[in-house]
């Protein structure tokens, strides 16, 4: 299967929505919140309505999943995965961190994926087969073998500590640095080689849609905590490949 046309499809659905979310950006828009207390913004509703009528007209059919507004099409196999902004604290704090994420799921595997961050202008898009690309040139992960000189970022250690209370020291005492360059950012950071290791005991499908084939074409690894590949296991874990064996061992503690 061709899937160049569905990556440069996915990418321009990212850079147009990321476009929107800047009319609202640092503006002092006002969040509303979800039944989980989460916030939400005009902004992250535009974008999705945006995504969802371009999908409707191109690819009439496709089935269609995104935090404002649920799933259509449930069934068929190929599935668009939205997020309008990830990182919605970032985006109401004024903070320039938050990321539009796209993915394209065909049978159950992402096969395309974009992550665009609006306010620095970076696009970060994959296609299986096809590379990773960063603004026009070639992502990769870094080569970095040793956790004492590596970056470990994750979204939030306040309100999302309960899995991480554990795993934190085990970084700590390999001397890595910790940073909450997190949400869509912190995998942005690996993808391009500025951070070696992201994780995050919480997400949804389109939280992460994007990240199992921008990371497997840029050279490294996104999935779950025990080391299973994929989108669907309600947490995230990515890293370079010359960390992966000694991440995952010490995610198990050992």
């Amino acid at each position: 299967m061709d899937l160049q046309p569905y990556l440069e499809f996915a990418t321009s659905l990212a850079y147009h929505a990321g476009k929107i979310t800047l009319r609202y950006f640092n503006t002092g828009v006002k969040p509303d919140r979800k039944e989980n207390n989460d916030p939400v913004t005009i902004a992250d509703r535009e974008a999705e309505a945006y995504v969802r009528a371009e999908v409707e007209k191109h690819f009439p059919g496709h089935a269609i999943v995104g935090e404002e507004y649920g799933e259509q099409g449930n069934g068929h196999p190929f599935r668009w995965i939205v997020d309008p902004i990830d990182g919605t604290i970032s985006f109401v704090q004024g903070v320039p961190l938050y990321g539009v994420l796209i993915a394209l799921e065909i049978e159950g595997v992402v096969k395309v994926g974009a992550a665009y961050f609006p306010p620095l202008d970076e696009m970060l898009a994959a296609g299986d087969g096809l590379g990773c690309w960063w603004n026009g040139r070639r992502a990769r992960v870094s080569s970095v073998s040793q956790l004492s000189e590596a970056c470990v970022v994750t979204s939030d250690f306040q309100h999302l500590s309960a899995k991480l209370n554990d795993i934190v020291p085990r970084f700590e005492r390999k001397k890595a640095l910790l940073r909450t360059w997190g949400d869509a950012y912190g995998y942005l950071l690996v993808a391009t080689g500025r951070a070696e290791v992201a994780l995050d005991p919480r997400m949804d499908v389109y939280d992460c849609g994007p990240y199992p084939v921008i990371m497997k074409e840029a050279g490294g690894f996104f999935g779950a905590w025990n080391g299973t590949e994929g989108h669907t296991h309600g947490e995230g874990l990515a890293c370079n490949a010359a960390l992966k064996l000694e991440v995952l061992k010490l995610m198990r503690g050992e």
